[in-house]
C-alpha cells in the first residue's frame, strides 16, 4: 500500500501565502510524478502543478508566476509554495502521485485533500 499525508492548508487573506506538503509512504520502489490538483465546489478537479522525476515542473496557466512546486526525492515529499493568493484559488487541494511499488506494480494514489480558503 502507498499512502499520502497532506498538510498546510488553511485560511489566508488575499495576497498572502501558504505552503502545502505531501509525503508518500509505503511500499514504494520509485515515484514518477508528484503533483497537486484543486477542486472548487461545483467544479471539476483540475491540475495545479506537477513535477516529474527529473524535477521538471508543469503549471496551470492560472498559477504560473505565483506558485512553485518542488520535491524532496529522498523523503518522497512534494511541496507547493503558493504566493499572491487570490480568492479564486479557494478550493480543496489534492496531492497525487504515481510510480512503481516494491512488488513491481504500478500505482496511482490520491491524498484526502486539504482545504485552502482565500478571503478577499
Amino acid at each position: 500500500q502507498v499512502q499520502l499525508v497532506e498538510s498546510g492548508g488553511g485560511l489566508v487573506q488575499a495576497g498572502g501565502s501558504l505552503r502545502l506538503s505531501c509525503a508518500a509512504s509505503g511500499i514504494i520502489f520509485s515515484i514518477n510524478t508528484m503533483g497537486w490538483y484543486h477542486q472548487a465546489p461545483g467544479k471539476q478537479r483540475e491540475l495545479v502543478a506537477a513535477i516529474a522525476s527529473d524535477g521538471s515542473p508543469n503549471y496551470a496557466d492560472s498559477v504560473k508566476g505565483r506558485f512553485t512546486i518542488s520535491r524532496d526525492t529522498a523523503k518522497n515529499t512534494v511541496y507547493l509554495q503558493m504566493n499572491s493568493l487570490k480568492p479564486e484559488d479557494t478550493a480543496s487541494y489534492y496531492c497525487y502521485t504515481e510510480g512503481v511499488s516494491t512488488r513491481g506494480k504500478y500505482f496511482e494514489v490520491w491524498g484526502q485533500g486539504t482545504l485552502v480558503t482565500v478571503s478577499s
